[in-house]
């Protein structure tokens, strides 16, 4: 994938969480909330907060999802960053 956010903006992948609980028990698909954690993939060349590989924390509701290549992605402002995890 060839993509360079512009602006402030970092492209991320969303992390995805456990299906089932720590007591077994799987968690159905509709049941699911959205991570908020993912894995940075692009960032713009005004972006020198985070890199590409780091995993971090951002809202809930930020960004705007795009597809590529069949891969969701979601574009946020450096500012929807909550951390660095790690």
């Amino acid at each position: 994938m060839n993509f360079q956010p512009l602006g402030k903006r970092v492209l991320i992948k969303r992390v995805e969480e456990a299906t089932t609980t720590m007591s077994g028990i799987i968690i159905p698909d509709n049941a699911k909330e959205k991570p908020s954690r993912g894995e940075v993939v692009a960032v713009s060349k005004e972006v020198t907060e985070v890199e590409n590989g780091n995993e971090v924390l951002f809202g809930k509701y930020s960004g705007n999802e795009v597809a590529f290549e069949g891969t969701k992605y979601i574009v946020l402002e450096v500012e929807d960053i909550f951390g660095i995890i790690g």
